[in-house]
């Protein structure tokens, strides 16, 4: 069976790689191919500004083929949180379908700690899920050696600290308050640029509102501003006159058009 190679992201073959979340070849069925395309180049651009921070992108090749990602990060610069200091954060792990159970993730897991330790940190932690979910499931990660650090339903921190002085880093607690405006529908846009979701379904809210005209206010929030994660500690999230839309995938133009037709409706 063929080794595992786990590297730094290099060159234009990686970039791609990562900056499509892996769909290389391929296009969600709920985006178009330039969407991916041109929020891969600003992901790409974002993760190379970081990279003087200690933002790092491990890479996993089998035979010379790209078969996974891990971002680590320190947790001061991370836009997707939690909250904390002197730490590193993995905010996303991917491994491709047809290699799971290779020890991919176990080796990205294993190249991560190496950073933090390399970094000088203090203890390597991520926001994992107690769901059925394949994104970044918690149980993995307690395969992994993670251990518990604070749990709020399904979504949990979990870490290793390599230090006892360590404070313990926190869940984002959403701290939002809609403020309206009279005769228009208000839409609060929080983004950011790591996660290809997120800055996808972003430009979409300024398309669809901009259809509008005067009757729609944006208000934008971007978490790749760390003042403004915590401030309202929401790293991702479409509010429409107070109210959140949400699909888990990119948000469908159609369903903000909706959600705005509908607010307009009942001023």
């Amino acid at each position: 069976m063929s080794s595992i190679k786990i590297y730094d992201m290099r060159d234009k073959y990686d970039e791609y790689f990562v900056g499509t979340c892996t769909h290389v070849n391929d296009t969600p069925e709920c985006c178009l191919r330039e969407e991916v395309d041109t929020s891969a180049k600003r992901r790409i651009d974002w993760l190379q500004s970081m990279y003087k921070k200690g933002s790092r992108v491990k890479i996993a090749s089998i035979d010379n083929e790209q078969v996974g990602f891990l971002h680590i990060m320190p947790i001061e610069i991370c836009p997707w949180g939690p909250i904390g200091q002197d730490l590193m954060v993995i905010p996303c792990l991917t491994v491709t379908g047809k290699t799971n159970g290779r020890g991919i993730g176990r080796a990205l897991i294993d190249s991560a700690e190496e950073e933090a330790k390399h970094q000088g940190r203090k203890g390597i932690i991520t926001t994992g899920y107690y769901h059925n979910h394949w994104f970044m499931p918690a149980p993995f990660f307690e395969k992994c050696g993670f251990s518990l650090i604070e749990q709020k339903g399904t979504i949990a921190i979990l870490g290793k600290f390599f230090e006892e002085s360590v404070e313990s880093p926190r869940l984002l607690k959403p701290n939002f308050k809609y403020k309206p405006i009279i005769g228009k529908a208000v839409v609060d846009l929080f983004w950011n640029t790591f996660c290809p979701t997120s800055d996808i379904e972003a430009q979409r809210v300024r398309e669809v509102s901009a259809e509008f005209g005067e009757s729609v206010v944006v208000h934008e929030y971007c978490a790749d501003e760390i003042a403004i994660l915590s401030r309202y500690q929401i790293p991702r999230g479409i509010f429409i006159n107070g109210k959140e839309i949400w699909w888990g995938h990119e948000a469908p133009k159609e369903g903000i058009r909706e959600a705005i037709f509908k607010a307009l409706r009942y001023k």
